[in-house]
């Protein structure tokens, strides 16, 4: 486990770290990083997060919900010949998620080999049966905190335990998840963020994810210091030395936490996906994670950065990845739900 050392590390310390991070990521996946593309398909949430923009109290903000017919003719025939996954995310919005997500991934399982991914927060069991059975096979769910009273202060999603009990029951039906959480959440102390290492090594993960912390304009946090970049790239190279087979992504946040090479230090530190923003632009804006003013990650900028680091798009997607895996291995997530539940 991580210590508070290795988390401030700064200087040559610190430099090694990542490296070594590095390192190790290369050694289990080569040079290759996972290509991804993302439509936020709703930005409708139930959820009152104080760290986010679409929070339900947020009546400055116009609300949509994308039609399947607009994105099904983009993603079937219009999208990057780079990317070999989708994730489809939303608000926490079950209507989007049975009027347009639904149909969808039946389309793209129809009309396209795409990987696919969804990010659409607490659903119910059953929901999640079907969009499992239309064809999705990873689902993105982040802890987010690994301080109740913390996550009850924020406002984060429903409860803490049901979010936990939520990933482990995907885990064992089959699902492959990933995971995160956030650094640099105001008044986060050191033993606070180094907890989230000990919840994502107990969950039965695939991947994941470490935000930095962006004051949105629209939240009860407007103003708040943004979080230290080398604190977040230290965090995702603890996961990396953590969890070597995982799949860690460089979140477009990087680059609100340090314009201009934030994305880039990420693919230093280990991560090996990376996503492309394929949201219509005219409802792009109204995504509000953070603020208005996004750095959208393009196909361009994206094959820019993995080039310049010595980086090769995969052409193998995550759900080939993840069935090769299996074959070779077993079912582990399985296996490690099982020894959870046993303890």
């Amino acid at each position: 486990m991580p210590t508070v050392d290795l988390l401030r590390s700064q200087g040559q310390a610190r430099e090694a770290l990542h490296k070594r991070a590095a390192n190790i990521a290369f050694k289990q996946f080569g040079h290759r990083v996972f290509l991804r593309g993302v439509v936020e398909v709703s930005n409708f949430c139930r959820e009152n997060c104080s760290y986010c923009g679409m929070r339900r109290d947020n009546r400055n903000l116009v609300r949509y919900r994308a039609r399947h017919d607009e994105l099904a003719e983009l993603l079937v025939h219009h999208r990057p010949a780079s990317i070999t996954d989708l994730n489809i995310q939303a608000g926490e919005d079950p209507v989007v998620v049975r009027q347009v997500v639904l149909p969808l991934i039946k389309t793209l399982r129809r009309e396209t080999p795409l990987g696919i991914s969804v990010c659409l927060g607490t659903l119910s069991n059953d929901l999640c049966a079907e969009l499992k059975h239309a064809g999705a096979s990873v689902y993105i769910i982040k802890f987010e905190i690994a301080d109740p009273s913390r996550y009850l202060e924020m406002k984060a999603p429903g409860n803490y335990q049901e979010r936990l009990d939520q990933i482990r029951h995907l885990a064992a039906t089959g699902w492959r998840v990933s995971s995160g959480f956030i650094a640099g959440l105001p008044g986060q102390g050191d033993e606070e963020l180094l907890a989230n290492f000990a919840v994502a090594r107990e969950l039965p993960l695939d991947g994941c994810s470490v935000s930095p912390f962006i004051s949105g304009d629209e939240t009860p946090l407007a103003g708040a210091p943004v979080a230290d970049i080398d604190l977040t790239l230290n965090c995702m190279a603890i996961l990396r030395l953590m969890r070597p087979d995982w799949v860690i992504p460089a979140v477009s946040a990087l680059n609100l936490a340090e314009p201009g090479s934030g994305y880039r230090r990420g693919l230093r530190t280990g991560a090996n996906l990376v996503t492309i923003n394929l949201t219509p632009q005219d409802v792009r804006g109204d995504y509000l994670l953070y603020k208005r003013d996004r750095f959208i990650m393009t196909e361009e900028r994206i094959l820019a950065a993995i080039a310049d680091e010595g980086l090769t798009p995969s052409t193998q997607s995550l759900a080939d990845f993840y069935r090769t895996q299996k074959k070779a291995n077993g079912s582990p997530n399985l296996k490690r739900v099982a020894a959870i539940a046993g303890r």
